[in-house]
């Protein structure tokens, strides 16, 4: 998932994006407000990490601005303030969770992992699909007992269009998800078709993957019956 970190303490931005890379993540580093308002105008994220105490930039301004240009993105607000009302303030304005500095590492990755979960309604480490199990924790995929080897990337595919299940997914969206910025690669649509062939060819070499569907001319899309 693509993170954007808006930290003006460079040293501390640097080490929460090294870990989060640790940890499967992309990420984008932003030391202003202003760096951070060009990045959320262009780009797609699935987190924010925003401190409030910019020098430059209000950081609740920024959250409103943030929440206009990534609609489904989540914010986690970083700060050294601890008073009452700018937490307040930052979750009402629609902050999915705070966290205060100083912080552990682990502790803001559980914070990412616990939003992740109630945004994609995740209530399982492992999560059935057709015939094969996904092991979110572990980042394994198995069938019928049997590890399915998949390459770091074809996880994350997968994963990404599981956690969005029922969702069409386009290119584009796939693309700035998975490897990050458009902008800043020689993007090719076709790269994405390419590489749900050699996923699709991966999985029905042990199972049938009729719930991994092909929107034409749009995306992709996995397909769940909610159980009621």
């Amino acid at each position: 998932m693509n993170v954007l970190i808006v930290e003006d303490e460079k040293s501390l931005a640097l080490e929460i994006a090294d870990f989060l890379k640790s940890h499967n993540f992309l990420c984008d580093l932003a030391f202003t407000g202003i760096d951070a308002s060009e990045k959320i105008a262009i780009n797609l994220y699935d987190f924010v990490l925003l401190d409030l105490g910019l020098p430059d930039y209000s950081g609740l301004d920024l959250l409103k601005e943030a929440q206009k240009q990534n609609s489904e993105a989540s914010f986690i607000i970083i700060t050294a303030r601890g008073a009452v009302e700018d937490k307040v303030r930052g979750l009402d304005l629609g902050a999915d969770d705070y966290l205060a500095k100083p912080f552990a590492l682990t502790e803001l990755i559980s914070r990412i992992n616990a939003v992740a979960r109630r945004k994609f309604k995740i209530t399982a480490s492992d999560i059935l699909l057709g015939d094969f199990t996904v092991q979110i924790q572990s980042r394994k995929l198995f069938c019928g007992g049997g590890e399915v080897d998949l390459t770091k990337k074809e996880f994350d595919l997968l994963h990404y269009l599981l956690l969005n299940k029922n969702k069409v997914l386009t290119r584009n969206q796939l693309y700035e998800h998975i490897w990050g910025n458009i902008l800043d690669d020689q993007y090719d649509s076709n790269f994405i078709d390419v590489h749900i062939k050699n996923l699709r060819k991966k999985l029905n070499s042990h199972a049938p993957t009729p719930w991994l569907e092909t929107v034409r001319g749009v995306g992709y899309r996995i397909s769940i019956e909610e159980k009621e």
